[in-house]
């Protein structure tokens, strides 16, 4: 069997960087070379920013598989072409902002071994200043949920089960269940799913992939897990805090794509419309609230 060859990867570590020259140094030194006695593969995409990140992968990790890309091919399909090249019997999408360990790596690997069940596993996810990046644990949101989050009453009553369905700040941050959806920043599956499945959806430019996969995962039959006991760095946002403001526009435009795509399967003019106002209104409270607290940028993951 190809998981018994001591040769063969027991997880490949699938990275796609976008103007990702600061970050990409602790990203690769935070991957140990090997796991549960087999070797890692690591694959680089880098999706045509020009920063230079090619003579730091190459130059310094000789290890690792770099593919350039002539322009930027988006999230998905940077992703997808990754996949085409990995051969691990697991499968890691990681971001390059990312600080990962050998603990976090064993434990997800070790569930998703031991449990058939779990298709897709993120640990919790903590940003530099010691937050929680609450998109590491998210529900499919309902229109109530965005307006909770939008109108502020998710942030200000975040133990309240009626109010925080969003980001799921109700349930234990160190514990383990079952969520919506987990953050493109780490997402770990078995190549078996991924090819029942199937890959990123590549209409998903940079936002809402994520979630367009984990809902395809669970729409399979398959749990998508948050597990809080092993957590790792996340700097968030390295590749596109750049300019928040077109940042927030495409998320908020993604994710009413994700909507429109499996929630209106029959194109109907009126749900389109409906999507169309309920997303315009979500995105101007949040970027009213926004801007009257100072913040940058608004977005609703």
């Amino acid at each position: 069997m190809k998981g018994l060859d001591p040769t063969c990867p027991i997880l490949s570590v699938l990275i796609v960087t976008y103007k990702s020259r600061e970050e990409i140094r602790s990203c690769l030194d935070s991957v140990p070379r090997h796991l549960s006695g087999a070797p890692i593969q690591v694959i680089v995409v880098e999706n045509a920013s020009g920063d230079g990140v090619g003579e730091i992968v190459q130059s310094c990790y000789p290890w690792v598989t770099y593919l350039e890309l002539p322009e930027n091919a988006g999230f998905g399909r940077a992703n997808n072409i990754a996949y085409e090249k990995a051969s691990g019997e697991y499968i890691l999408f990681l971001n390059p902002d990312t600080i990962a360990n050998e603990k976090v790596l064993t434990h997800c690997l070790q569930r998703l071994k031991t449990d058939p069940t779990i298709g897709m596993i993120s640990p919790k996810l903590r940003m530099l200043d010691g937050e929680m990046d609450l998109a590491c644990r998210r529900s499919i949101p309902t229109i109530w949920d965005g307006l909770c989050r939008a109108l502020g009453m998710a942030s200000k009553f975040p133990r309240v089960k009626l109010f925080a369905g969003y980001n799921l700040t109700h349930l234990s941050d160190n514990g383990t269940y079952d969520v919506g959806a987990i953050n493109g920043a780490f997402m770990m599956c078995s190549r078996r799913t991924l090819l029942r499945v199937g890959a990123f959806d590549e209409q998903f430019f940079m936002y809402g992939d994520d979630l367009d996969l984990c809902y395809r995962f669970t729409k399979s039959g398959y749990r998508v897990v948050y597990d809080g006991r092993v957590e790792m760095i996340h700097i968030k946002g390295a590749s596109s805090s750049k300019d928040a403001e077109k940042m927030s526009k495409a998320v908020f435009s993604a994710t009413k794509q994700f909507y429109l795509k499996h929630f209106n399967p029959h194109r109907s003019r009126l749900v389109q419309w409906k999507y169309a106002g309920l997303f315009w209104a979500w995105e101007n409270l949040s970027r009213f609230k926004s801007k009257f607290r100072g913040y940058r940028g608004a977005r609703p993951l």
